[in-house]
């Protein structure tokens, strides 16, 4: 499983660490308003209680009092209920609409043993406070106080609690997505500079004043791409003038090879394959000459112009000996590419011959445009590349299966490698690929330039 990037998680930490806050806090703000406002209704409904616990004792010492009519003069209004509990019969103002069945059992007995009780209970799916008031003798008074405006007051509270959470959370995640970005701005321009030059542009380097707090990270960073510019800049010099001072003894023994090649007729068995021996190793070793001068130019920009590509792949394919039947033209709405012709020729060179030593021969050229984008195919007829060297194949010295090896192969192993780099100088990109129905495809895509 993909691990999610620091900018994901940065972002998810603060909004969970703003989710857990803002929550706790709803929750126990919701906690203390719930109690306060508990509290202060238990204490008003206590008041009141007693106060009209204080009329109803005060009108039952009269000698026949009704008390149903004691009971309908208190001031109950909508949420209060009073009933009374004397000699076993229990009295209220209108109709007993369950309000005697709220009282619960314990808090009858404590109340007829003489200690006043309250209790919160639960009645047909109501919050109620219940309150009992020993009168005199077998005299309990009963109060009731229903509690469902607070428990709606309470419900509204805790969704306004929850949506400030949510929204608190959701301004966490602003603020971690704000903050990364911010801080990741710096790693965002390391992360340019670095690609840039991976792409071949080492003067790409960190303005300094960008980020003052990262000074020293950005003198390193432009520090360490001067040292390996110049330490490239060094190998392909070395390379160029290694390859340059090998041409002038190359090309003495190339007439020396000649010159016994055109009198082995002359020699006999064994000198005359020697002389075939020193002829070939002396033209593979030109080959691989003019390979490293050719990649030591690699790093240079490419000098781009209009280019008939048509024409340019016709002239390659009759140089290399093909049949012009295998250029094929798909989807090309423009012939005229702006592209550098010496590195495209030697790009559409180098894979052909490619694909004649390890593919069997190109069996297709293909020329297209799509997305933005040109592209050159080769397709050979060979085995294919395996999996594991299409990493590599487009390295320096590489050989398919044989990766990393310098020997007694026909090739050089710099061909793709001088492909890659070609492409790379264009802003493009190389790979290969299975051809369908076997065999492989060398794909180039390079950008559309405008012209």
């Amino acid at each position: 499983m993909r691990r999610a990037g620091l900018r994901a998680r940065v972002t998810a930490g603060f909004t969970v660490g703003a989710l857990i806050l803002s929550a706790m806090m709803a929750l126990v703000s919701y906690q203390l308003t719930r109690n306060a406002l508990l509290d202060e209704r238990e204490r008003t409904a206590v008041r009141a209680a007693y106060l009209e616990a204080t009329v109803v004792r005060a009108r039952l010492r009269t000698e026949r009092p009704d008390i149903v009519e004691i009971l309908r003069s208190l001031d109950t209004g909508q949420t209060r209920r009073a009933v009374l509990w004397r000699d076993g019969l229990w009295y209220a103002r209108n109709a007993d609409a369950g309000t005697t069945e709220a009282i619960p059992e314990l808090l009858q007995r404590a109340a007829r043993a003489g200690r006043p009780a309250i209790q919160r209970v639960r009645t047909q799916g109501q919050p109620a406070l219940v309150i009992g008031v020993p009168l005199a003798g077998t005299t309990v008074f009963y109060h009731v106080d229903y509690l469902d405006e607070l428990e709606h007051t309470l419900q509204v509270l805790g969704l306004v609690l929850t949506l400030v959470a949510m929204v608190t959370a959701a301004a966490g995640a602003g603020i971690g997505w704000y903050s990364t970005r911010y801080t990741m701005r710096p790693l965002t321009l390391v992360t340019s500079a670095a690609q840039e030059i991976a792409k071949g542009d080492l003067g790409a380097r960190l303005d300094p004043a960008t980020e003052p707090d990262l000074a020293q990270l950005t003198t390193s960073f432009n520090e360490m791409v001067n040292q390996l510019a110049r330490r490239i800049e060094r190998d392909r010099r070395f390379a160029a003038d290694v390859s340059h001072e090998l041409r002038s003894p190359l090309q003495t023994l190339a007439a020396a090879a000649s010159v016994l090649g055109r009198r082995r007729n002359h020699l006999d068995d064994p000198s005359a394959t020697a002389a075939g021996l020193v002829a070939d190793e002396v033209t593979r070793f030109q080959r691989l000459v003019n390979d490293l001068l050719e990649l030591a130019r690699t790093d240079r920009p490419a000098d781009r112009g209009p280019v008939d590509v048509v024409n340019l792949a016709r002239q390659v394919c009759r140089s290399r000996r093909l049949p012009e039947t295998l250029l094929e033209q798909g989807d090309l709405d423009d012939r005229v590419w702006v592209v550098d012709r010496r590195r495209l020729e030697q790009v559409l060179v180098n894979l052909i011959d490619n694909a004649g030593r390890h593919g069997g021969g190109a069996c297709a050229v293909r020329l297209g445009q799509s997305a933005g984008l040109y592209y050159v195919e080769v397709d050979d007829e060979g085995p294919g590349v395996a999996p594991d060297d299409k990493q590599v194949i487009f390295d320096r010295f590489v050989r398919g299966r044989t990766a990393s090896t310098r020997g007694d192969s026909e090739g050089t192993g710099l061909g793709l490698a001088i492909v890659a780099q070609h492409t790379a100088a264009h802003g493009g990109r190389v790979a290969v690929l299975d051809r369908p129905g076997g065999g492989a495809r060398f794909r180039v895509e390079l950008p559309v330039e405008p012209r």
